[in-house]
C-alpha cells in the first residue's frame, strides 16, 4: 500500500529542515530538540532497512512557485502559493508499507511543533485507492 506523507509547514525564512526556522521548535529545550530530531532519523533509517522508503524531497520557498489555473479555456499562470493559506507544502515522503496501520505509526513519528503532517494513500491508476 503506498502512501504520500505530505509536510505542512510555514518557516520564516524558508529553509529545510522546516523545524529548524520555527520559533515553536526553536524555544524548545535542547534536549527534546534533540530527541525529536534523533527519532526522525530512526524512522527514516528504519524506512530505509525496511524498503517501505520509496522517495522523498524537500520542496523549495513557496513563494518562488507558480500557480496554474484554468481560465477563459486557457491555463493562466499567476504566483505562487495560495495566498489564503498560512501553512505551505514543505515537502513529501512516498511510502510503501503492508498496511494502514504501519503508515500511520511511521507518519505519528514525523509530526512537529508548528507544523502539520497529512497523511494520504496514493491512488492507483485505474483503480481505487490504496
Amino acid at each position: 500500500m503506498k502512501y504520500v506523507i505530505l509536510i505542512h509547514s510555514n518557516p520564516q525564512p524558508w529553509g529545510h529542515p522546516t523545524g529548524d526556522f520555527l520559533p515553536e521548535y526553536q524555544a524548545l529545550p535542547t534536549e527534546v530538540r534533540e530527541r525529536l530530531d534523533s527519532a526522525f532519523e530512526q524512522v527514516m533509517a528504519e524506512m530505509r532497512a525496511n524498503g517501505e522508503l520509496v522517495h522523498g524531497e524537500a520542496l523549495g520557498d513557496p513563494a518562488a512557485s507558480r500557480l496554474y489555473r484554468w481560465a477563459d479555456g486557457a491555463p493562466l499562470a499567476g504566483d505562487g502559493p495560495y495566498s489564503e493559506t498560512k501553512e505551505h507544502l514543505a515537502g513529501f515522503f512516498l511510502i510503501d508499507v503492508e498496511s494502514p496501520e504501519r503508515a500511520e505509526e511511521i507518519v505519528a513519528r514525523f509530526s512537529g511543533p508548528a507544523e502539520t503532517v497529512e497523511l494520504r494513500p496514493v491512488m492507483v491508476f485505474g483503480g481505487d485507492d490504496s
